[in-house]
């Protein structure tokens, strides 16, 4: 169920980063709400975090006490804090608690790569307004070579002069 949700936000962070470079002013309206979807997505991911953070300590916690009042139980004959903290490790309860930490950690790391994402989106939006200014965008033009134009323009002006004074010219 999780996993369905994750991927859903990957899904949905990867369509909202998209830079549709033919509407920047829309793109520009809605980064600031982008920016703050993911940002309270972040932080809500982090709450998430430091809370299964203290039901796995609680858990490490729950386990040491157990082991340490009947080590028997958990194949340790000789009570050292090595064996026990190897235990734990082991300990079936422990590895779920620490599993699903691992994958909030994952979750939280995913939103707060996403809220860097967002402010290189407003990196590249400032980026492309600029090009936008400077008529990158504007189409090719081809330079003009002024030898040629002028030689056009010469004999268009020399034709322009032979026809009036009605002289042909031997070519």
């Amino acid at each position: 169920m999780e996993s369905e949700k994750l991927n859903s936000v990957v899904y949905e962070y990867e369509r909202d980063l998209f830079i549709d470079d033919s509407s920047l002013d829309l793109d520009c309206i809605d980064q600031p709400m982008l920016f703050m979807k993911y940002a309270k997505e972040a932080a809500e991911t982090r709450r998430s975090l430091d809370l299964e953070k203290e039901k796995l300590d609680v858990a490490k916690a729950e386990v040491d006490k157990a082991i340490r009042m009947n080590p028997y139980a958990y194949g340790i004959e000789k009570v050292t804090e090595g064996a026990i903290s190897s235990a734990i490790l082991t300990d079936a309860k422990y590895q779920r608690a620490y599993k699903h930490y691992l994958d909030l950690k994952y979750d939280y790391n995913m939103a707060r790569n996403a809220v860097k994402a967002f402010n290189q989106r407003k990196d590249m939006l400032e980026a492309l307004i600029k090009l936008h200014g400077q008529q990158y965008f504007a189409g090719p033009r081809v330079p003009r070579d002024l030898t040629k134009e002028r030689e056009l323009k010469q004999k268009k002006v020399s034709g322009n002069i032979v026809s009036k004074s009605g002289l042909k010219r031997n070519k």
